[in-house]
């Protein structure tokens, strides 16, 4: 699989990498297989995918407790991030960005993940009672201590800046540029698909321009972009898509065109060409920085999305990607 890199450390792993959420967390519990999640892993080191990504609020914690079955094995062939700083309660969750919690959090991952290094720690959300200078602080800490390779932050979410009338990544770029004053941002994660390309008008441009590498969230639309979701057929109530406004039976179906454009330009490169090949394909032509993060818990689809990397959109279909409707309903 082409390789590419992550910040100026030249970290370097597959253009489509494996994420992990799925097997554990936010998606319908009852189609959960342990076994199946770890030969899916499995699947995509064999096949290049080696970025794993993960979080310790996945499960929580057993995420990382399967990739760590997994990496006893081929740390060698892995390229792991995981995430801090958000606590799962039973009925909420909440930021803690206290420099003592991430030091002990890390600890605690490197234990269930079975390795002696993090190679990417990803703040997950910065906590608003704590100065994000400080909890990025005790996280370069953890780099010069050897047990951390790099660091990145995960994108603000779109409720705030469209509530506010802002750039929707605006609150992004102000917490990237403090942190940068105090240690280097290898990587940035943000959504980014056909149908949620909003990061590519300010947070790819400012992680391009610094040599930050960017992965890209739900670039499959969470399924909806694999042209495999049929609108009306619901989802079980622990499944977040159940509450999504974008993942209603009216707005899947509204938003069909999207899957169908996609279809088309997939029946042009063969028939064995997918719909979410389309999309990943597209997620990586936006940068050389681009790594597309798509989550499976099944191995076939894990398969399907590595050999995404092998595809060549013309400029045709870029230019037919483009002028594709714009995805109705809210995301919010």
């Amino acid at each position: 699989m082409e390789r590419r890199t992550i910040g100026a450390g030249a970290l370097a792993v597959g253009a489509v990498g494996l994420g992990c959420m799925p097997m554990s967390w936010a998606y319908s519990a009852s189609r959960r297989r342990g076994e199946e999640s770890l030969r899916t892993v499995h699947r995509a080191l064999d096949l290049g995918s080696g970025l794993l990504d993960t979080a310790d609020m996945y499960g929580p914690f057993t995420n990382e407790l399967l990739l760590g079955r997994v990496l006893r094995e081929r740390r060698g062939d892995a390229f792991v991030s995981t995430k801090a700083g958000l606590l799962v309660g039973e009925q909420h969750i909440v930021a803690n960005g206290r420099p003592g919690y991430v030091k002990r959090a890390c600890d605690a991952s490197l234990r269930r993940l079975q390795t002696d290094v993090i190679d990417l720690y990803q703040l997950h959300r910065a906590d608003p009672e704590v100065p994000i200078e400080e909890t990025w602080g005790a996280m370069a800490e953890l780099v010069r201590a050897g047990k951390v390779r790099a660091l990145g932050l995960c994108a603000v979410g779109a409720r705030g800046g469209r509530r506010s009338g802002t750039g929707l990544y605006d609150a992004t770029l102000r917490q990237l540029r403090r942190v940068q004053q105090v240690f280097p941002v290898a990587a940035v994660q943000a959504e980014l698909s056909v149908w949620s390309p909003e990061a590519v008008q300010g947070l790819l441009p400012w992680c391009e321009a610094r040599g930050v590498g960017f992965l890209a969230a739900m670039p499959l639309g969470n399924g909806f972009l694999t042209g495999t979701l049929t609108p009306g057929e619901g989802f079980e109530p622990d499944d977040l898509r159940a509450r999504h406004p974008r993942f209603t039976a009216e707005m899947m179906a509204a938003n069909q065109p999207i899957v169908a454009g996609l279809r088309r330009i997939a029946h042009r490169h063969g028939g064995d060409v997918t719909p979410a090949q389309v999309a990943l394909a597209w997620v990586l032509t936006q940068g050389r920085h681009v790594i597309a993060v798509p989550g499976t818990k099944r191995e076939h689809w894990a398969s399907q999305n590595a050999a995404a990397a092998a595809l060549r959109l013309t400029e045709q279909d870029l230019t037919e990607i483009s002028r594709l409707p714009a995805a109705q309903g809210s995301w919010d």
